[in-house]
């Protein structure tokens, strides 16, 4: 109910939009385009044949070469010495412009978005206000409204009739007593692009930080978190960065790392943790353990044992994060923008409502209409072995770098 309390005005615009009382303008956008040589990339994945897969925003399939990375690891775990994988902490701070030392593993992206909130101890003093909105990540909402119930005050921006939101309602609710902004820099329900340097603006004129989820933004193109401003911001790797579950990133800034509360303590965060253990080794010593914590986001913010690990998982996004490299995030967005375009145009003349901005650039487009998901159309998708996400009131296609115009075409045909 928390939830729902959140999105409610949200729902009614879907609702509206499906209704046919909400409409927002689409220029005639072009589906032409300079070709980006070297896509499309079918051939790179295990995709069934006669299957098109439009749901890379879901979960995106993993591509050949880390599955072969993978099984080289778990080789390594058999007694078979493997090859050790580039740091994918390297990897990931490369691709959105920051540094090792201000990126930490974590499990997924709530993970990360409860260790920031822990971090500036919202969860304890309950002190100030957070700002957000409706189109953030639904898993950070519920965290959010659960704080609310203990006394947080937590402040949601509802979206305009445009499905989008609007920086100056997001001015009126920020104050002097404004902890943290939160955001999706593109949502997960309709690709919305928040302006986030004008969001950190926003917030650092009124002393407070600013997190982003990044999970639709990391991987789907050039996306620069100094240049962004952010101060925190999270992400898991199943979807755009090709990896699977159970390992993300937490970026934080490094000149902010002394200024926050340690949220957890683990074994490796420390750099020496072994001089005196076991205690009372050498004769005489009383203090069992000496230790002194990583400066860094991992010496905040990881407890696993993932550093230097030549483990499945990381071996495995080690080798998706390079195959992105060698593609290029700029390529990768190039080569996508035709065939959202293409779904831009098509789609509303076959009776839904688009609710994604055009100007979009990121890897989903989502349309609105009445129980869509309640319709046959699901059965129709399924037996012409098209995947694209459908909820309730609306539908969410995400291209990758394995699909081309014919893809789009044949979700078309069946779609109609």
């Amino acid at each position: 109910m928390q939830r729902r309390e959140a999105v409610r005005g949200l729902g009614g615009l879907v609702a509206a939009a499906a209704l046919g009382s909400t409409r927002v303008s689409l220029p005639e956008i072009a589906t032409r385009a300079l070709p980006v040589s070297g896509f499309p990339r079918k051939t790179d994945f295990m995709i069934p044949a006669g299957t098109t897969y439009l749901n890379a925003a879901y979960t995106h399939p993993i591509p050949r070469v880390s599955l072969e990375a993978a099984r080289r690891a778990a080789e390594g775990r058999c007694g078979v010495r493997p090859p050790a994988p580039t740091s994918p902490r390297a990897q990931f701070a490369e691709l959105i412009h920051a540094r090792p030392e201000e990126i930490a593993y974590v499990s997924c992206t709530s993970a990360g978005e409860n260790l920031v909130v822990q971090a500036l101890e919202l969860d304890r003093k309950l002190e100030g206000n957070v700002v957000t909105d409706a189109l953030h990540f639904e898993g950070a909402l519920l965290h959010l409204l659960e704080l609310k119930k203990q006394g947080l005050d937590v402040r949601i921006v509802q979206p305009t009739n445009e499905f989008r939101i609007d920086m100056h309602d997001l001015e009126r609710v920020v104050d002097k007593d404004t902890k943290l902004i939160e955001v999706s820099s593109a949502s997960m329900y309709n690709g919305f692009q928040h302006d986030l340097t004008a969001v950190c603006d926003l917030a650092h004129a009124h002393g407070a930080y600013v997190y982003a989820d990044i999970i639709h933004s990391a991987g789907t193109g050039p996306f620069d978190v100094k240049a962004s401003g952010v101060d925190f911001a999270a992400c898991s790797s199943f979807k755009w960065l090709m990896g699977d579950f159970g390992l993300g990133f937490l970026y934080a800034k490094q000149e902010l790392q002394d200024r926050i509360r340690r949220p957890v303590v683990g074994y490796y965060q420390t750099q020496r943790l072994d001089a005196f253990y076991p205690p009372n080794v050498p004769a005489g010593e009383t203090a069992p353990i000496a230790y002194d914590f990583e400066h860094s986001a991992a010496g905040m913010f990881e407890t696993g044992t993932l550093t230097g690990s030549p483990g499945v998982s990381v071996a495995l996004l080690s080798a998706s994060l390079g195959y992105i490299r060698e593609l290029g995030v700029a390529n990768i967005e190039a080569y996508r923008q035709p065939l959202i375009r293409k779904l831009q145009l098509e789609v509303p003349r076959l009776g839904f409502i688009p609710v994604t901005p055009p100007e979009s650039t990121g890897g989903n487009v989502t349309f609105a209409k009445t129980n869509v998901g309640n319709s046959d159309l699901p059965k129709r998708l399924q037996a012409a072995k098209v995947n694209v996400r459908i909820d309730t009131h609306w539908m969410r296609i995400s291209p990758s770098v394995y699909n081309d115009m014919a893809d789009i075409e044949r979700f078309l045909a069946a779609l109609s």
